[in-house]
Formats: structure tokens, sequence, C-alpha cells
């Protein structure tokens, strides 16, 4: 029975140096074109959106998200702090955008088979997200960067009808923000 134990231990111990010598010599890419390996990628999606979920579920979202002032609101600051990475109504790429990986999700566009563009993801996680960001992903935390609890909230309120709107609606939307 103990030799079983030393040869897991002796086991763990070689895949652990292993895996540092593979980190000191450089050995993993990092590289933000070349794409994970799908295990990897799905551990670490899995992970993300096990983290999200997790955080976010002590935030209670406010009762108003439905109002067009905080839509109002919330379009000026995507359109200045979001849309290069998350796109706008109209546009399917940006320069930025198509440099970056993970590519950020298109919160512009509803994805296939979504009824409810406030459902998925909720908008408690859309806020963690927002207010914390993602380590490793480009995903600025925008509660760092001087977005008080309510400008984030504008913004989920506009990201529940974004995927909604035409590029015409949301420049009127944007530059009633001014």
């Amino acid at each position: 029975m103990s030799r079983f134990f030393l040869g897991v231990l002796a086991t763990l111990c070689g895949l652990l140096t292993t895996g540092a010598a593979m980190v000191w010599v450089g050995g993993v890419d990092v590289a933000a074109d070349a794409p994970h390996h799908p295990l990897t990628y799905s551990v670490l999606d899995t992970a993300r959106q096990r983290a999200i979920s997790r955080a976010a579920s002590g935030i209670a979202a406010p009762g108003d998200l439905d109002d067009p002032q905080r839509v109002r609101r919330g379009a000026g600051n995507y359109a200045a702090m979001c849309a290069e990475c998350h796109l706008q109504p109209g546009v399917e790429q940006s320069e930025i955008r198509s440099g970056l990986y993970p590519v950020p999700p298109d919160l512009a566009s509803r994805p296939d088979g979504e009824a409810d563009p406030g459902a998925n993801p909720a908008d408690n996680e859309r806020f963690w997200v927002i207010k914390h960001g993602i380590k490793a992903s480009g995903m600025a935390a925008w509660g760092q960067g001087g977005m008080t609890d309510g400008d984030i909230w504008d913004l989920v309120a506009l990201l529940r009808v974004l995927p909604d709107m035409g590029p015409g609606e949301y420049a009127g939307w944007v530059k009633a923000s001014d």
C-alpha cells in the first residue's frame, strides 16, 4: 500500500517538475494569436463561468433597468469604452477586436437561439464583469477606472436592449447621451 502512495507522489512530483520546467524555459505559448488547446479552453471557460456566477450571486439588480434614462446614459459610456472591443449595431469587426484572444463577445448581436438578451448572462453577472473585469482577457475592471455602480448599471440596462437596436437607433441613443 505504501509503495502505491510513493508511486503516486513520485508521479505528481515529476509532473510538477516538468510543468515548472516548461514555464521556466518559456515553453508555454502566451501569444494572443495562438489559440488554447480545446481542453485548456474548456477548463478556463468553465472556471470563468462558475467564478462569475458565484461572485455575482449576492448582487441584486435595481428595479429600474428598463428606464430609458439608464439606456441613454449607458449608450454614451458604451460608445466611449466598450464598442471598440464588443462592437455596436451594424459593425461586424474592429481592428482591435480581431487581435484579441480570447475574442471579446459581440454584445451588439444576439447569440444564435438566445431569446432574451437580458437572460444570458444574468444582469448581476454582467454588472460583476464590468465592475471587476476578467484576468488575462483584456476586459478592464471599470470599477477601478472611475465608473460608479450607477454607471455600470446604466451599461447593463443598455446591454439588455442593444441586440435589438439598429445602427440608427443606437446612434440616436449615443447622441442623446451627450
